[in-house]
């Protein structure tokens, strides 16, 4: 008797769980969801743009899919497992002094790895590397603020269910992004193909962003006043758009430099490279 009411009361709790994922309520806060993630997703979009633009056309569109599945996975982990780890000490500084890193690499051209088909692999894994690695530091503000919303909106759906809830809403919010995001990519490589100094203005909001991280680390928060940190967010973000484009220039000068001062030795073709005369 107490194995029947258990299944049952289990079955009554599925069914009231389907019900809410198709109640008005719940697709208003999945909507909510998806408009937050589109919001927040612009500085991704220009990522994938900048770290594709340089492939292939073939691999192109593989690599704004990869990237664009990438940075919502990543953003699905972190949202539903370490949302909490985001308001750690030293956190947004580290993150944000990698985020300087990947832009400064994406304005800075790769030197030649050789040519075929191995080397495009590498070229569009890159891509994708670059990407996650982006997308792990710009993801340390945009989770929190997904995940309160998706909290409140479960909440607001059923509370009795709103765990179960919340993780849908996550999910499905997050992953039914994957198309906006990819085609944000595509007008934006488009755009970075006709005019090319594009790419260093999304180098230097890369930079504006892991400037702005950084100043919001919590463990500036005992040492600057709260009015002091409202000011230190813009010459913050300031600051990281300035390095930026300043190192990707140096950087790029240095190689041109370094590719005068030793100029690429072909070797002349050895006999065997000639057919024989008989």
């Amino acid at each position: 008797m107490e194995i029947h009411n258990t299944s049952s009361n289990q079955g009554s709790r599925v069914e009231a769980l389907w019900a809410d994922l198709f109640s008005p309520a719940f697709w208003v806060a999945a909507g909510q969801i998806i408009g937050i993630n589109i919001i927040l997703s612009g500085d991704n979009a220009v990522v994938i743009a900048l770290a594709c633009r340089m492939l292939p056309p073939k691999q192109r569109f593989w690599g704004m899919i990869l990237g664009a599945g990438v940075a919502v996975l990543l953003r699905i982990v972190f949202t539903l497992v370490v949302a909490q780890a985001m308001t750690y000490p030293f956190l947004k500084l580290v993150g944000g002094v990698l985020l300087i890193w990947v832009a400064v690499k994406l304005v800075v051209p790769e030197e030649d790895e050789g040519e075929g088909r191995v080397a495009a692999a590498e070229n569009l894994w890159r891509a994708v590397r670059i990407v996650a690695i982006a997308d792990i530091v710009m993801s340390l503000d945009n989770v929190i603020a997904i995940a309160a919303a998706a909290e409140t909106a479960a909440a607001r759906v059923d509370l009795a269910h709103a765990a179960a809830i919340k993780t849908v809403l996550i999910v499905f919010g997050l992953a039914t992004s994957i198309p906006l995001i990819v085609a944000g990519s595509a007008l934006l490589m488009a755009l970075l193909d006709r005019y090319p100094i594009l790419v260093w203005a999304g180098a230097a909001l890369l930079g504006w962003v892991a400037g702005d991280i950084m100043a919001k680390d919590a463990a500036l928060e005992g040492f600057v006043d709260p009015a002091g940190l409202k000011v230190l967010h813009y010459w913050a973000a300031a600051a990281g758009a300035v390095f930026v484009v300043a190192m990707g220039w140096w950087l790029r000068q240095y190689q041109h430099r370094r590719a005068l001062d030793h100029p690429l030795i072909v070797d002349p073709p050895g006999p065997e490279e000639f057919p024989h005369k008989r």
